[in-house]
């Protein structure tokens, strides 16, 4: 595990060189780390959201391991290998432990561009619940029959463990990791942030509904045509893809707070 970066070393990465198609990755990615962090997501320094570099090869964008969410930017953000190796000259390192899980979803699946991790009180709450998520509002109901579980067996170090994640996602959007936290998947940036934000607040109003007595599930018929107008309603956006009207709103809230993520 690679040591964390000291305050003092926070500084951009020059980002001369850098493709123009790479770039606007690197600002969306650095984008949704703020975002994270304003809607309370942020986890100290630890996990991730990782997006996939386009070409050949198996590079991906990263966190700089040392770093808050709120102090990503496009220039620091760390490019690695499947593996979890820094690729070319900076000062700062991925947490190549806290890649495990990533690689194996980047790897296994076309549609996994963009990985967004989470260790919410909420998530990791009902992550902890043998019933795990519960239909009884219309943001689980996203999730009804497209939420896969992966049991535990530690804080997901070993290489070991990808082959059997990947298996326990299968090809859902969405994966609950029992007692440890969330994780969605996603073609862009956008539509992973989507997915997370509705498993969350599915989460939050889950803990919240438990504390307040008995619950009202809605039929299996009700759940399954909830789900399909969610689909509906998500998809039905003409030209803009899943996720990117929610995310654009957000990223206009932190470009009015701080833009220095662009840098």
């Amino acid at each position: 595990m690679n040591a964390p970066i000291s305050a003092s070393r926070i500084a951009p990465v020059a980002g001369t060189g850098i493709d123009p198609d790479e770039r606007e990755l690197r600002v969306q990615l650095a984008a949704a780390y703020r975002i994270a962090d304003h809607l309370g997501w942020s986890e100290l320094i630890y996990t991730h959201i990782s997006l996939r570099v386009p070409g050949p090869e198996h590079l991906f964008l990263i966190n700089p391991y040392g770093l808050r969410f709120d102090e990503v930017t496009a220039s620091n953000l760390v490019k690695i290998d499947a593996d979890g190796r820094t690729i070319g000259a900076g000062a700062y390192k991925a947490n190549e432990a806290g890649f495990v899980i990533h690689s194996a979803v980047h790897l296994a699946r076309a549609d996994a561009q963009c990985v967004f991790h989470t260790h919410t009180l909420a998530g990791m709450a009902v992550s902890a619940q043998a019933g795990g998520l519960l239909p009884i509002h219309m943001y689980s109901h996203n999730f009804y029959g497209r939420v896969a579980y992966h049991d535990f067996e530690g804080p997901s170090m070993n290489l070991g463990e990808r082959e059997r994640l990947v298996a326990s996602l299968g090809t859902q959007p969405a994966l609950i990791l029992r007692n440890h936290g969330l994780l969605t998947v996603g073609r862009t940036v956008a539509e992973a942030f989507i997915r997370m934000w509705r498993l969350e607040r599915a989460c939050q109003v889950q803990i919240a509904a438990q504390a307040g007595g008995h619950l009202h599930v809605p039929s299996r018929e009700v759940c399954e045509q909830s789900a399909a107008m969610g689909d509906d309603f998500l998809t039905d956006r003409g030209a803009q893809p899943l996720g990117q009207l929610e995310f654009d709103a957000l990223a206009r809230v932190i470009d009015r707070k701080d833009p220095s993520y662009r840098d």
